[in-house]
């Protein structure tokens, strides 16, 4: 049984690339998406939303169908549109929203910020958006090549953003408390001044040609 309530501190302390690098598969969403504010971290559930370009209406029913713990994984098509600032996130918070991704844009960023309310979006865009389509919500949608499915595992923190199939979950936290533990005995050797190419076995791959 997920409990990222209990986990929650344990994912972030991995790390994105960690979790990433132990899944050993494309979990990763684009770089594209980033931090709206310095320090914005999220470990959550997710639910996928469909908005159209320019248009966030959907995202005001996603808050709606949002049950705590949840993200919003919003497909805007990437439009540089404001389709989330203080006022949506206000509404999120007092629902158990744990944060927002989005392929588009958010505004209100300090105020996000002092809200700790988490957004990792592809812009930062103050244009206006209009209210004509109500989306879907819940169903799988595709971000810039990745798919996202109900349920998901979502973390995000300043060196990106990984979307785990909840059925992969164990699977891959046990994987990177293994991966962590390795690295901290490499760093021990690193720290005591033992070489890159020896700590990881490179020097089998080859050396340069000098001159």
């Amino acid at each position: 049984m997920i409990d990222l309530d209990r986990d929650a501190a344990e994912l972030l302390r991995l790390g994105t690339a960690t979790l990433y690098e132990a899944s050993h598969s494309d979990c990763f969403l684009d770089a594209s998406f980033r931090p709206a504010w310095e320090g914005s971290q999220i470990v959550g559930r997710a639910l996928p939303v469909t908005a159209q370009q320019g248009d966030n209406l959907a995202l005001h029913h996603g808050i709606e169908a949002a049950q705590s713990g949840d993200v919003l994984v919003v497909d805007a098509g990437g439009a540089p549109f404001g389709y989330w600032g203080e006022v949506m996130a206000v509404a999120a918070r007092a629902r158990g929203v744990r944060g927002l991704v989005i392929d588009g844009g958010v505004r209100d960023t300090a105020q996000l910020a002092g809200l700790g309310f988490p957004a990792f979006s592809t812009s930062i865009s103050i244009r206006g958006t209009v209210k004509h389509w109500a989306g879907t919500i819940g169903l799988p949608i595709t971000l810039r090549g990745r798919v996202v499915h109900r349920g998901d595992v979502v973390v995000a923190d300043r060196d990106g953003v990984i979307v785990l199939p909840e059925d992969r979950y164990d699977e891959v936290l046990s994987a990177s408390r293994e991966r962590a533990a390795r690295e901290d005995a490499y760093m021990a050797r690193l720290s005591a001044g033992e070489t890159t190419l020896d700590v990881y076995d490179f020097r089998r791959l080859g050396a340069p040609i000098t001159g």
